[in-house]
């Protein structure tokens, strides 16, 4: 019982902090706004804070730790039959599942990113972390190939744009619609131009021959065409 009690406690102070924190933020502003406040709001001391967010830049973000631990779970438990490109974009699907999950702060959060310089920047590095975790998988995934990093970190970054290039269209519509159908038509577009099929090496067996012919300059024209002829079995 005891157990249980502090399970469900802890969940309900992280909350506690991140709704008073966001409150105050849109009273006040993120830069007038101190950890002393939220924590007063909350009514919890200041360790209390510390416990669940690093900064007061984490409370802004408090799911994307989790996410990038699921996406990573979700990557190592691929089995070798699976497409990258199909397992990656499924991947970003998980990004955007945690955003509708709560539509009102996602738009709050998202409105708060564009007034604050220092919150886009860390918003920045949150993105680069997951490209470094789809790269990270592709790039397993195809160290045979010749142009496995190349093709790695271009489907890599195609993913994330293609994930934020929806999630943007549906938190400026204030978090109207369908969230999960807007990345589903993105997440289309780069697996149809790049999953297994669509864009492969050329095998080697299909590669253009190249013929060499060693002739003396006085050799007529039709007499250098017929030996290329013959040579690629053509005559």
């Amino acid at each position: 019982m005891g157990t249980a009690s502090t399970n469900s406690t802890k969940p309900a102070m992280r909350d506690s902090l991140i709704a008073a924190a966001f409150q105050l933020f849109l009273e006040r502003g993120y830069e007038q706004t101190t950890v002393d406040d939220i924590v007063t709001l909350a009514g919890v001391g200041r360790r209390s804070f510390f416990r669940y967010f690093p900064s007061k830049e984490d409370v802004v973000f408090p799911d994307h730790e989790q996410c990038l631990a699921d996406m990573t779970r979700f990557l190592a438990a691929s089995a070798d039959s699976d497409d990258p490109v199909v397992r990656v974009c499924d991947a970003a699907r998980l990004v955007m599942r945690m955003y509708a999950e709560n539509p009102t702060f996602s738009v709050q959060r998202y409105r708060l990113t564009r007034e604050v310089t220092g919150l886009r920047t860390y918003e920045l590095s949150v993105v680069w972390r997951y490209e470094k975790t789809l790269g990270d998988y592709l790039r397993t995934r195809w160290a045979d190939r010749r142009d496995g990093t190349l093709r790695a970190n271009v489907v890599a970054a195609a993913v994330v744009a293609a994930h934020n290039h929806a999630l943007r269209h549906w938190l400026r519509s204030g978090g109207e619609g369908d969230p999960l159908a807007e990345v589903d038509g993105a997440l289309e577009f780069v697996r149809a131009t790049w999953a297994t099929g669509q864009v492969a090496d050329t095998p080697a067996e299909e590669a253009e021959d190249v013929v060499v012919v060693i002739t003396k300059r006085s050799t007529p024209m039709w007499r250098v065409v017929r030996e290329v002829e013959s040579s690629l079995g053509e005559g």
